[in-house]
């Protein structure tokens, strides 16, 4: 008898976690974000998001990072994820809804929310303080890399939002999401949900 594979939930959180804090609201998340910069407004910021993806058997796991890199000195961070219930292998399709994942976070940092963050730096542009928010893409440019072809409409979906959008190699924020799909979501936690 053939053995039945369980199924996977779809899983789409709206809360973000790092290493020593979870659930944390986007309200939350822009708290942290603003102490951060506050420590040392001097400084020049990335806000970077970015998602990657993995596939694995029964789902695809797709996990979204903030990532606020004071250049050269330190990181604060947080990550989301979602959880498809179905193995994706087209590689347009995925880098798709990895962009579609970092953009609907892009998205809550509206106009409000930059406005905020630059003014902390403000007082210290003539120092070298500098905000920069942009999307790092899992797809590089390089005609052996699959992800070539779609490149160009993923650049301009993230450019149309008034981002930056870094590919490989200059998107190395990536590599810090890669690390946390390679684990495959648990099951288990699932159906104890």
């Amino acid at each position: 008898m053939k053995s039945k594979r369980r199924q996977y939930p779809l899983i789409h959180e709206t809360t973000f976690r790092n290493t020593t804090e979870q659930n944390l609201e986007f309200s939350d998340v822009m708290e942290r974000i603003t102490r951060f910069i506050a420590s040392d407004p001097r400084g020049v910021y990335d806000l970077v998001i970015t998602t990657d993806a993995q596939t694995h058997p029964g789902h695809t796991k797709f996990v979204s990072y903030i990532v606020v890199y004071r250049v050269g000195r330190g990181a604060w961070l947080c990550s989301r994820q979602v959880i498809l219930p179905r193995e994706i292998y087209s590689v347009r399709e995925k880098l798709s809804l990895e962009t579609s994942y970092s953009q609907e976070i892009a998205a809550q940092f509206g106009v409000a929310e930059r406005i905020s963050l630059e003014n902390l730096i403000l007082p210290y542009l003539d120092q070298g303080a500098d905000i920069r928010f942009m999307v790092d893409i899992d797809g590089g440019r390089e005609a052996k890399n699959q992800t070539a072809a779609y490149l160009s409409e993923m650049v301009g979906r993230i450019e149309a939002m008034g981002l930056i959008a870094r590919v490989k190699p200059e998107s190395v924020m990536v590599s810090v999401a890669d690390r946390e799909t390679k684990k495959p979501y648990p099951l288990r936690a699932a159906s104890n949900s």
